[in-house]
């Protein structure tokens, strides 16, 4: 069983999201899918952040085609993005570092399994650097992040709970579909908005799942 953030066809996992085959199933929550979404609430945020920084794994499959799909869509909108590398977490203090330096204005992190297990090191640089950030899951801002756009861990765990008993009652999970996820949700944090500085526009939050103050 997998539960992943981008497609497990192109990740090589199944052979087909209808028909799997093999012995390996799972779900698809697609956060990767959703970056170009997060540019977007970052520019709506923040719209005269002329250079937006993404964060991105290097060792991720998938980051370089991320980027590439975030830095056309920054172009579209007339911002500059920067991609910027971390492979562990003194990669990311050095980041974090150099924003200033660079005139980054605001931050999009990747939806990667080293940044969510260096959530609470993320969330405090980002305070101790004033640095408004997006990132894909709502247990950043939980923890004290400022914005999250993505689909709902909780749920793709669930998800993949159900799938675990169909197996355990005799299911093949090559004959078990790969769930794709459906829930996505908006998460915003008042309380480190105000601390940032930042003023909420009421069309966002208007738009938030959940306000945490």
């Amino acid at each position: 069983m997998f539960i992943v953030g981008d497609d497990p066809v192109k990740l090589g996992l199944v052979s087909s999201l209808n028909r799997p085959g093999g012995n390996v199933t799972g779900m698809s929550v697609f956060t990767t899918e959703l970056a170009k979404k997060r540019l977007e609430l970052l520019h709506e945020l923040m719209p005269a952040t002329s250079i937006i920084g993404l964060l991105i794994n290097p060792n991720y499959l998938g980051s370089a085609r991320e980027a590439v799909a975030v830095q056309t869509a920054g172009r579209i909108i007339g911002r500059q993005v920067l991609v910027l590398s971390a492979s562990d977490e003194r990669d990311i203090d050095a980041v974090f570092a150099n924003l200033a330096q660079q005139q980054i204005g605001a931050l999009l992190i990747d939806a990667d399994t080293l940044f969510v297990s260096r959530r609470d090191q993320l969330v405090a640089l980002a305070a101790r650097h004033s640095m408004p950030a997006i990132y894909d899951l709502r247990e950043f801002v939980a923890a004290g992040g400022l914005m999250s756009y993505g689909t709902s861990l909780t749920d793709g765990y669930r998800q993949v709970g159900v799938y675990t008993g169909q197996i355990l009652k005799g299911a093949q999970p090559a004959d078990l579909p790969v769930q794709q996820a459906t829930k996505v949700e908006l998460i915003i944090n008042l309380k480190t908005a105000k601390a940032l500085g930042l003023d909420i526009p009421l069309p966002l939050l208007g738009r938030a799942d959940e306000v945490i103050e």
